[in-house]
């Protein structure tokens, strides 16, 4: 009894002076340590943390972007031919290396990353042709390459035109025209009694994907496909070599467009996983989306011989173009033509596919506060050719932002809050495959720290107007840079007021404003919207509308694609490069420093709205209705996103008026910003379309303008009188937009 006596008294003993030492120390913490908690005895990080955006330093970045700067840039970048792989590639990865690791303007540090990407190119001892063919003899033949009107379109690495992915082959048989390409349009053929069964198809550009023009014929019966631009859709009906470049920006008769015919993006033998020495891959065999019969591009002064002479019923008005002569749709070619009426045309290809290394060149900037959230920059560097404008324009303009940005860095004038991670894509021009495997590789890291990606792939496609891409939530911070940023017509006009007079749209929040894009899968973006369901945007200087019909630049992947034409025709002077330089720049240090991320949720309620009002009406509306169908869940679960958001931007607002914000209340609104996005990707959604899992992003064939997958089934149903899908997509619907508006509820 005495020993536990004792062992009483000095446990006593022990919480006396134990809460004496922590009265000492609570006295002494609030006398020694300054009030407010960031004083000069504070951490160093209670210094910085609540740090924001610096509009002065953002004032000196776009003072310092130079439009020479980049036209040195775009001469060095398209001074020859960089398909991907080629030599010419490898050059541009060690400049972008070079610059990126300059010790007086560099960033942090610069990698290369290698993926095995399987490619498509033509065999350069056999050239691909079109040529007409009477018993065993060629009577005529198409250009094997693209006349040289300009000293520095002339290169021995020019590839010849083909068609990526299109298969060898050698089919033969009478030739139709076939507009588009589109299934409507091989429908009208046979419906005007046209029997397509071994014929050869000649198409246009537009309508439908490069790929789906053959992949539609061949489900016909068509045994091979031509492709040609028609004057009428990308030169304004000018056709003739004197009102063509070089003397005017449009397509001279010889030029020829090439492209990529593969109906989805990323590496076709890898889906879901970046494409290393060690992943899996597919058969070739198992491959959807590419041609299944040979097919080959040519230009249309060889067009104009095989189309004036065609044979048959007159073409539908709205398939007739600027060739010259009355459209008629074949089979065969017209008695007294140029050519016998018992010709064939042959389509011979000789396309290899390959694997072969291909180079994404990746540049990083440490964030001070947040390094662990990142903000990423991205623009394809392989062109077809010599690639100007496409994608040199946009890697012109890159490589100005990180030569501004890597000064300021190197001269301890700035760093940013949060990483910033630039990329330099390889192979785009075949699928977007260098971004696409990135995304793949690093899926996990990515989707849990990504801020937003903003992607400058052609950066001035003409020098009239700004054109801006993104989703919802990006529309608020592009505003706020274009408003500070001139025109370059005038000093008093801004880009943002430049851009609302060339295109706009009435908002209901907001009234006239620039109409802001939706964002397909036609550049980098693809993989972070659609299957990593980052905030997205692609920014771009383009053309009066009301001054050119074309379908998109006149030399797009042509070979007259070159830095004459880039700075004769498209931006001379190079102040709309310097203008979108200082624009996306703009917007990439408002994402990267300011406290509160400046993406403004509530924007996504406007086009929730206008998503569900193409649904509740007229005869889509009738139709749900008749067979049970309500859209009441769906508009419940819109008016609570709506009512969330609000509440959500209240909680910021009152956040910024407090002198020292709590950096966890800071952080958590952040990542609501940042995971908003992410709650609309369901990746059980759309089994059948490869990396698209955003319920209202996704692609659609059908012309319903609601929400993609509903929009799809709806239109099936019509069809099948099968409405178990539409019901299944409006449940993907309501329960995207009711997580949506989960995400943003107050944190309990």
């Amino acid at each position: 009894m005495a020993g536990c006596g004792m062992s009483w008294l000095k446990i006593l003993g022990a919480v006396i002076v134990g809460a004496l030492l922590l009265t000492v120390g609570i006295l002494l913490g609030h006398f020694a340590i300054p009030k407010g908690g960031n004083g000069p005895g504070a951490p160093s990080w209670v210094q910085t943390v609540g740090r924001d955006l610096n509009e002065s330093l953002l004032q000196s970045f776009m003072d310092q972007v130079e439009s020479g700067k980049i036209r040195e840039n775009l001469k060095a970048l398209a001074s020859q031919p960089h398909m991907a792989t080629t030599k010419g590639d490898e050059e541009l990865v060690k400049l972008l290396l070079r610059r990126w690791q300059d010790p007086q303007i560099g960033l942090d540090s610069a990698s290369e990353d290698v993926y095995g990407a399987f490619l498509s190119f033509p065999d350069p001892q056999r050239p691909n042709s079109v040529a007409v063919v009477e018993n065993s003899s060629q009577i005529f033949s198409t250009r094997r390459s693209e006349k040289n009107v300009t000293a520095d379109q002339a290169h021995a690495d020019v590839v010849q035109p083909y068609a990526a992915y299109a298969p060898p082959g050698n089919p033969r048989g009478r030739l139709v025209y076939a507009n588009q390409g589109k299934r409507s349009d091989y429908q009208e053929l046979v419906n005007m009694g046209i029997n397509l069964n071994g014929t050869i198809a000649i198409t246009r550009y537009g309508g439908a994907g490069r790929a789906d023009k053959a992949v539609n014929g061949a489900e016909f019966g068509v045994a091979g496909v031509v492709v040609y631009t028609d004057p009428a859709d990308i030169n304004d009906g000018r056709a003739s070599e004197e009102e063509t470049y070089p003397n005017s920006w449009y397509m001279p008769p010889s030029g020829v467009e090439r492209g990529s015919y593969n109906g989805y993006f990323g590496d076709l033998l890898t889906p879901y996983y970046p494409a290393k020495e060690f992943t899996y891959r597919i058969k070739e065999s198992e491959i959807q989306g590419i041609p299944p019969i040979p097919t080959q591009p040519i230009g249309f002064e060889d067009a104009q011989t095989l189309i004036c002479n065609l044979s048959g019923p007159v073409a539908p008005a709205s398939w007739q173009g600027s060739l010259g002569c009355s459209y008629h749709v074949g089979p065969g070619f017209r008695t007294g033509g140029l050519f016998p009426n018992t010709s064939d045309v042959q389509v011979n290809v000789h396309n290899q596919r390959v694997i072969k290394n291909s180079s994404n060149v990746m540049g990083f900037i440490r964030g001070s506060e947040e390094p662990d959230r990142y903000v990423l920059y991205g623009n394809h560097r392989d062109s077809w050719v010599h690639g100007a404008i496409d994608p040199s324009s946009g890697t012109a303009v890159m490589l100005e932002i990180t030569r501004v940005l890597g000064k300021m860095l190197k001269e301890g004038k700035w760093r940013p809050r949060r990483s910033i991670i630039f990329g330099s894509w390889g192979a785009e021009e075949f699928g977007l495959i260098g971004s696409t495997e990135y995304t793949e590789e690093f899926y996990s890291k990515l989707r849990e720290r990504s801020v937003a990606y903003i992607n400058v792939d052609i950066s001035v496609f003409a020098n009239a107007t700004l054109r801006a891409q993104g989703t919802p939530p990006a529309q608020s911070v592009i505003f706020a840079a274009a408003k500070q940023v001139q025109t370059p017509a005038s000093s008093s006009v801004s880009v943002y007021d430049n851009w609302r007079n060339h295109f706009n749209r009435i908002s209901p929040s907001y009234g006239v404003i620039p109409n802001l894009g939706s964002l397909g899968a036609g550049s980098d973006y693809a993989s972070f919207i659609h299957y990593l369901g980052i905030t997205s945007m692609d920014i771009a200087y383009t053309y009066d509308r009301k001054k050119t019909s074309a379908r998109i630049y006149p030399a797009y992947h042509t070979a007259f694609d070159t830095f004459d034409y880039a700075d004769r025709f498209i931006d001379p002077g190079f102040t709309s490069h310097q203008a979108v330089a200082r624009t996306a720049g703009n917007v990439l240090l408002r994402l990267a420093d300011s406290l509160v991320l400046p993406l403004n949720v509530s924007d996504y309620g406007e086009k929730l709205d206008e998503l569900y009002s193409a649904a509740a009406q007229g005869d889509f509306l009738a139709n749900l209705n008749a067979n049970n169908l309500s859209l009441d869940p769906l508009k419940t679960a819109i008016g609570r996103f709506k009512s969330e958001a609000a509440d959500f931007n209240q909680r910021i607002t009152k956040l910024k008026e407090e002198e020292s914000p709590s950096p966890l209340q800071i952080r958590m609104v952040n990542d609501q910003i940042m995971l908003l996005e992410r709650a609309f990707l369901n990746p059980q959604a759309f089994p059948n379309k490869y990396y698209y899992s955003h319920v209202i992003w996704a692609s659609k064939s059908s012309d319903q303008a609601t929400f993609p997958g509903l929009a799809d089934a709806y239109t099936s149903a019509l069809e099948t009188r099968d409405w178990d899908q539409v019901r299944k997509h409006l449940t993907i619907v309501v329960q995207a937009v009711e997580s949506a508006a989960s995400t943003l509820e107050a944190v309990a």
